[in-house]
């Protein structure tokens, strides 16, 4: 993988509309399995969402890999009961001689059978994440473990849609955005919306929808929604089991139910089916930052 600073006019470039670029080895693909990026405001609810969504596949019987694409390597956690290696600190351990590893050096099983790994990323201001993500799948391919794998979960770091953090959206088939009913929130998801635009020029990657999370209502998503083109997939309310269930580093399946917590595995397994079964590419059309600035909020 190379990152190339690109100058040509916008109309030129191979990839994307940023002036930097992570172009990926075309080899490197994933073309055996379902793949799903996860994006939104950094703390919203990714890794959450994420977590139990992987659990809510493994439930219908599919084979799931989940990869945790953040240098804190906080999103298996509640899967695994740890915080696992990254693949780049094991790469580290062996002078980056990847034919020295194994798949158990690297992955870890965790919750229903669902495999988690950790990218990691480089150092705070050094490297480029996307290299980081490279590394991790064809590492993947060269141990034939997606072979064997149904659904693939990207959890992506924060709003950080820069050219190495975007490039799990070189692999992905579908994009999810989670979003509160909130300004912050929604204003990232503008970004985001517009930075997957970019991506599907080159890539097969399009917004599947979006996951509103830790909110009671939906209204300013909905309108959000409205106006650019979105849909929205699934609700999640605040829910103080959820914030416990990170403290317990537990998936919401494995808590003790109540009928406010069986509602929302019941909305994850509805989720989990809807993205098997298929969801059509939303046209979505950002704004720009002054528009959306200008859209949301009160009279």
């Amino acid at each position: 993988m190379t990152v190339l600073l690109d100058t040509r006019p916008a109309d030129r470039r191979q990839d994307g509309e940023g002036s930097v670029q992570v172009k990926m080895d075309p080899s490197v693909q994933i073309d055996t399995a379902k793949v799903f990026s996860v994006y939104g405001k950094g703390g919203i609810g990714k890794s959450t969402t994420s977590s139990n969504l992987s659990a809510a596949f493994a439930a219908l019987g599919k084979r799931v890999l989940q990869i945790g694409c953040d240098p804190k390597h906080d999103s298996t956690f509640t899967l695994t009961k740890r915080l696992v290696p990254t693949v780049i600190d094991i790469l580290e351990s062996v002078d980056f001689h990847s034919e020295e590893l194994r798949p158990e050096d690297y992955v870890y099983e965790g919750y229903n059978g669902v495999m988690c790994v950790e990218a990691g990323g480089p150092p705070a201001g050094t490297g480029c994440g996307g290299y980081v993500v490279g590394q991790t799948v064809k590492l993947l391919k060269e141990h034939h473990l997606l072979e064997d794998t149904d659904v693939v979960i990207f959890d992506v770091l924060g709003d950080v849609v820069c050219g190495g953090f975007a490039s799990p959206l070189q692999h992905a088939d579908r994009a999810l955005i989670v979003s509160a009913n909130d300004f912050d929130s929604i204003f990232a998801m503008n970004r985001i919306v517009a930075a997957i635009g970019a991506k599907s020029k080159n890539y097969n990657v399009r917004v599947a929808g979006v996951v509103a999370n830790r909110s009671k209502d939906t209204d300013e998503i909905d309108r959000f929604n409205d106006a650019t083109g979105l849909r929205r997939l699934a609700h999640f309310p605040d829910l103080d089991d959820i914030r416990k269930s990170r403290l317990k580093k537990s998936v919401l399946f494995e808590m003790d139910s109540t009928p406010e917590l069986e509602a929302v595995k019941e909305e994850y397994m509805r989720l989990a089916a809807t993205l098997w079964n298929g969801v059509e590419p939303c046209d979505a059309k950002p704004m720009k930052d002054r528009a959306i600035f200008d859209f949301l909020g009160f009279e």
